[in-house]
C-alpha cells in the first residue's frame, strides 16, 4: 500500500504563519499570481454560492475560509482541514464562504503532469501500490507534512533567489506528498493510463486539445476500441458528464478566460471555441454560467481577477 500519513495535530501558529504570508502575497481581490508559474493565491471576501468551475489537474489547498464542490451529487470538502487534488479536469459546481473581517485565501497549484507522472514510477518501484480506480476530484484531510511544504512554499515565493534556487524542488516535494496522501492511488491511476480507464483519459487529452474542432462521439468511441454506449458509460463515470456536455463546458470556459482578457469580440470568442453561431453560444453561455457573457465579463473582474 501506498504510505499513508495521518492528518495529525495541525499546528495553530503555523497555520497563522501561512495565512499571513499568503495575505502578504495576495494584496489584490482575485487570483493573484506567484514568481511561480504554476502557483497563484486566491483573495476574495464574497461569498459564493452554485458557481461552475473546472480546475486543471493539481490541488487546492485553502488556508482561511472553506470551498466545496459539488459532482454527480458528490460533495468534496476543501478548507482549512482538507484540500481537493483534482488528476482530471471535470466540470463541476462550487460553494464557498468568505467575509470582509475573515477573507478565503487559497493556494492553487497546477501540476506539472511530467513530474507527476516521474514520482508515480518511483513510487510505484518502492511501495505496493492498491489498485484504486481512476478519480478525477478527491478531498483529503490536511496532514502535517503537506502543511510544512506549504510553508516553506510560501516563504520562498518572498524571495526570488529562493524561489530560483528552491522553488523546484519544494513543488517535486509538493508532488510526491500529494501523491502518497489518501487519494495517492487514484492519481497514479489516473496518471498510468492503464485498461478502458487509461483509454478514456487519453481520449479527454485529446479532447483538451482539439475542443474548437468539429467533434463526433462515433469518432471518439472508435478511436478507444469501443461502442458509443460503452464510451457514453465509461465516459460519464470518470467524468460526471455526457462527452458533448464535457466538451461544451470545456469549449464555454475556455471562452470565458478569453471573454475575460478582453482581446476578441463575443463572435470571434464563440468561433474559436468551435461555435458556428454566436447566437447558440450565446444561448450556452447563459444557460451555464447564469449571466451574459458581458454581465460573466463583469463578475469575474470583480471577483475573480481571471477566472479559475
Amino acid at each position: 500500500m501506498l504510505p499513508n500519513p495521518m492528518p495529525g495535530d495541525l499546528d495553530p501558529s503555523r497555520r497563522c504563519d501561512m495565512v499571513e504570508l499568503a495575505g502578504v502575497l495576495a494584496p489584490r481581490h482575485g487570483y493573484n499570481p506567484t514568481a511561480l508559474d504554476s502557483v497563484r493565491i486566491l483573495r476574495t471576501e464574497a461569498v459564493l454560492h452554485d458557481i461552475p468551475v473546472l480546475y486543471k489537474p493539481g490541488a487546492v489547498f485553502v488556508l482561511q475560509g472553506s470551498k466545496q464542490g459539488i459532482l454527480e451529487e458528490e460533495v468534496f470538502i476543501y478548507d482549512e482541514e482538507h484540500y481537493l487534488a483534482v488528476s482530471l479536469p471535470v466540470p463541476f459546481r462550487m460553494t464557498s464562504t468568505a467575509s470582509p473581517e475573515r477573507p478565503l485565501l487559497a493556494v492553487y497549484v497546477e501540476f506539472d503532469m511530467q513530474m507527476a507522472a516521474e514520482i508515480a514510477i518511483q513510487v510505484e518501484k518502492h511501495a505496493e501500490l492498491t489498485s484504486d480506480k481512476p478519480r478525477s476530484l478527491v478531498s483529503s484531510r490536511m496532514a502535517t507534512d503537506i502543511e510544512d511544504v506549504l510553508l516553506r512554499l510560501l516563504m520562498a515565493l518572498r524571495s526570488s533567489t529562493d524561489v530560483a534556487v528552491l522553488g523546484a524542488s519544494i513543488l517535486r516535494e509538493l508532488h510526491y506528498r500529494v501523491l502518497v496522501g489518501p487519494q495517492g492511488g487514484a492519481m497514479i491511476a489516473a496518471l498510468q493510463q492503464k485498461g478502458t480507464s487509461g483509454k478514456l483519459i487519453q481520449s479527454l487529452a485529446w479532447l483538451r486539445e482539439n475542443y474548437g474542432c468539429e467533434i463526433a462521439v462515433a469518432d471518439l468511441a472508435r478511436e478507444v476500441g469501443m461502442s458509443v454506449p460503452s464510451y457514453h458509460v465509461h465516459f460519464k463515470g470518470l467524468t460526471g458528464s455526457s462527452p458533448m456536455q464535457y466538451v461544451k463546458a470545456m469549449r464555454l470556459h475556455e471562452a470565458r478566460l478569453m471573454i475575460a482578457r478582453q482581446s476578441r469580440t463575443i463572435a470571434e470568442v464563440a468561433a474559436s471555441v468551435g461555435y458556428a453561431s454566436p447566437a447558440q453560444f450565446s444561448r450556452d453561455f447563459k444557460r451555464h454560467f447564469g449571466r451574459t457573457a458581458s454581465e460573466e465579463m463583469k463578475w469575474v473582474q470583480r471577483h475573480l481577477g481571471e477566472p479559475a
